[in-house]
């Protein structure tokens, strides 16, 4: 079988930096950005036709994948193609029959304004009129009161009618305000004539902020209380009429509010209420508001399982569901969607300068890296736009004039993932205090490889070492032999442990039921799941069990079938990267993963490769000594030929998980 010594063509990234030279451009200063949200959106054309057609016919949405592949930005770009002069405004009115019950009146765009303004203007003559005719009135009061005293010659009468002005003050002050601000509406929605359809946020949103709310009044009695209309507050349901209403994570909207939100598709239309049953407000509800938006739920892919079954029954009813890609073709056209895309960051950002072609070439090449597998281009692009930034920090803070390829190399070192950092700690502590061995050779320990936090929404791995050691001993009963797996395994992790004693019969023949086969995932502190080290444990028992040593410079990855298949895993490039900082020299890889490995440039030449598909391949790589020739043939008696075996296939365009 052969090996692969890390060259460029095999196991690196491809060489763009002599393709990006014939582009005619200089900097990412030199090439135009779209005008159109729409046509900014890079690697998702499918769901760009789904989109337009959506907003179009007025059809809902669920746009579902992984965190930065461009959900929100979709979103907004619906509003491109909603229709103008559609707007709606909105007044409340107070009800006299039922002031719990505010009256509700729709209006063309711009009008509402008007309205609400000529009646405060209303208001506002009559409170004068008022105010003048108190004036007057007061000063009668108070002059015939001094008019008293001087001819009864009693000072009380002043008294009396200075008491009088205040309580007349009093009356018509509160009395009056009171029923000019009754009869003064509320503009709950405004918009201009030709203002463009409105997009709204509502991701996060409580329940009052998304279905609307009445405000608690403190003054509840003694005339002094706020009328109901002035009191109600549209929510983002009422605001992103004849608009769309966009909320991420749907799932984490209460399953209350869920039901709120369905209601007001299907009507058109959602009453304010008041949201907290111990406010003033709980009794208040108004007529129907219209609620006539286009919705745009979106989330990961747990997201579906927590939706309410009828909303989702009825956006799919109505509308269209989305599954967003993650990576695309690594074409000469994407290439080139790719340098758009550092030119709209750099102007989306207006903080950092522009970049060069060969820093171009670098983010390119970071986008090949970060897709995982050989041909691609990942879709992560938010991840990818906080790289650029970084580099436009680094150059900025040098006082370049553009951003250059060092300026991307340093920003690469510097904006590394939390779990990257993690690993890179953790692998300097293992070679500082010598916790896992490099060099010679030893019975029944193997260097599996590992990533941690596979379940990140991250879009890269951070690889590490994972030393597994295994020791055999005699069963205390008869039969009674079992395996025993220590290091915080997860479920996953704990099942393929038990799969290896099936192969262990298979290939050395041994009845390992007068056995215990003990097996230590070393520096585990934060558990093992998957089944990714059921290569590097099965070859551990082997080991152990046949006395025959495994040469430590060598490290595994990769799941097994029951059969001795050797089946693809995930985080491949990272491992084999961890690997060659911890002085590995040889990796062994499931044959199906060897079109995901992209090493990057310095670990080029540093580090053996070797593609496997049987334990029996990994056998012959991993094991040393004397007495491995023996085991060998041993093996090749009773372990199955290989073309009798299927062979592994990655169905998804995502890598396999761990």
């Amino acid at each position: 079988m052969k090996g692969f010594d890390s060259e460029r063509p095999e196991l690196g990234l491809s060489d763009i930096e002599e393709w990006i030279k014939a582009k005619e451009f200089n900097t990412t200063a030199d090439l135009p950005i779209p005008k159109k949200l729409v046509e900014q959106v890079i690697g998702q054309d499918e769901a760009v036709q789904i989109i337009r057609k959506a907003a179009e016919q007025k059809r809902h949405v669920i746009l579902i994948g992984d965190p930065g592949t461009g959900k929100s930005m979709l979103a907004r770009s619906m509003v491109e193609f909603l229709p103008t002069g559609e707007m709606q405004d909105v007044i409340a009115y107070h009800n006299p029959d039922d002031p719990n019950e505010p009256k509700i009146r729709i209006v063309p765009a711009g009008k509402g304004k008007e309205i609400v303004d000529a009646q405060k203007r209303e208001a506002h003559v009559r409170r004068d009129q008022k105010s003048s005719a108190l004036t007057m009135l007061i000063f009668m009061v108070i002059s015939l009161s001094i008019f008293a005293a001087i001819i009864f010659a009693d000072m009380n009468a002043i008294l009396i009618g200075l008491i009088g002005a205040i309580f007349l003050l009093i009356l018509f002050r509160y009395s009056g305000q009171k029923k000019d601000s009754i009869m003064v509406p509320k503009l709950l929605i405004s918009h201009l004539p030709n203002e463009t359809p409105p997009f709204i946020d509502a991701t996060g949103a409580h329940a009052g902020a998304l279905l609307g709310d009445v405000k608690h009044d403190p003054f509840q009695s003694g005339g002094l209380e706020t009328p109901a209309h002035e009191r109600l507050e549209p929510g983002a349901i009422h605001k992103s009429s004849k608009g769309v209403l966009f909320i991420d994570e749907i799932n984490m909207l209460r399953i209350e509010s869920q039901q709120s939100l369905l209601t007001a598709l299907q009507e058109g239309k959602f009453s304010i209420l008041g949201q907290s049953e111990r406010s003033s407000g709980a009794m208040v509800k108004s007529e129907p508001v219209p609620t006539d938006f286009i919705l745009v739920a979106a989330g990961n892919l747990d997201a579906v399982a927590n939706m309410h079954p009828a909303l989702r029954s009825r956006i799919r009813g109505y509308g269209y569901e989305i599954y967003m890609r993650n990576t695309m073709q690594d074409t000469e056209e994407n290439r080139e969607k790719l340098i758009r895309f550092v030119a709209q960051e750099v102007a989306k950002d207006k903080k950092i300068q522009h970049f060069t072609r060969s820093a171009v070439a670098e983010i390119i090449r970071e986008a090949q890296r970060r897709a995982g597998r050989r041909g691609q281009l990942t879709l992560r692009l938010r991840e990818l736009g906080g790289l650029i930034r970084v580099a436009g920090d680094v150059a900025h803070e040098e006082n370049a004039s553009l951003v250059d390829v060092q300026h991307v190399i340093t920003a690469k070192r510097i904006a590394r993932s939390l779990e990257q950092q993690v690993t890179d700690r953790a692998i300097e502590k293992r070679k500082e205090y010598k916790t896992m061995i490099t060099e010679g050779a030893a019975i029944g320990v193997v260097n599996g490889l590992a990533v941690l936090n596979a379940e990140s929404s991250m879009a890269e791995f951070s690889g590490l070492v994972m030393p597994i050691v295994a020791e055999v001993t005699p069963a205390q009963t008869k039969e009674g032999g079992r395996i025993i797996a220590t290091g915080k395994l997860g479920e996953i992790a704990k099942e393929s442990v038990q799969n290896v004693s099936a192969l262990i019969k298979k290939y050395t023949g041994e009845d390992i039921s007068n056995h215990d086969i003990h097996v230590q995932f070393i520096g585990t502190y934060e558990g093992v799941e998957g089944d990714s080290a059921s290569v590097s444990v099965a070859t551990a028992v082997v080991s152990a069990l046949e006395g025959v040593e495994v040469d430590q410079s060598v490290a595994m990855t990769g799941s097994l079938s029951v059969r001795g298949q050797v089946l693809p895993v995930g985080g491949v490039t990272a491992k084999i990267e961890a690997a060659a900082e911890m002085g590995i020299k040889t990796v062994l890889v499931p044959k199906e993963n060897m079109r995901d490995v992209l090493l990057d440039d310095k670990y080029i030449g540093k580090i053996k490769v070797i593609p496997v598909e049987t334990l029996r391949d990994v056998l012959q790589y991993a094991l040393v000594g004397s007495r491995k020739e023996n085991l060998l043939k041993k093996l090749a008696a009773l372990a199955p030929a290989k073309g009798t075996t299927q062979r592994g296939i990655i169905t998804s365009d995502r890598p396999v998980p761990l």
